[in-house]
């Protein structure tokens, strides 16, 4: 009996879409250089953008809003080191 843990054709497009969007929108840059400054190894990084951009494709027709990359990936509030004196 053969086990699927995966649809493999779905993953191999989920390569080519990660390695796509990697250039493109900043958020998902931003998104895989938190993965990576977390710990995470590069294909693990792939992992969670991925499944980031494929939760935001099924959201946003399911509720009807309009893709947006501010909605999508709010930026992060800027911290400010105070200096001690």
């Amino acid at each position: 009996m053969v086990r699927r843990v995966k649809n493999q054709r779905l993953a191999s497009v989920g390569y080519v879409w990660v390695f796509a969007s990697l250039t493109t929108p900043p958020s998902a840059k931003a998104h895989y250089n938190r993965q990576r400054k977390a710990g995470n190894r590069h294909s693990s990084a792939q992992r969670s953008l991925y499944n980031r951009l494929l939760g935001c494709s099924h959201y946003r027709p399911t509720t009807g809003t309009p893709y947006s990359e501010n909605t999508t990936s709010p930026a992060l509030p800027k911290l400010e080191l105070a200096i001690a004196a």
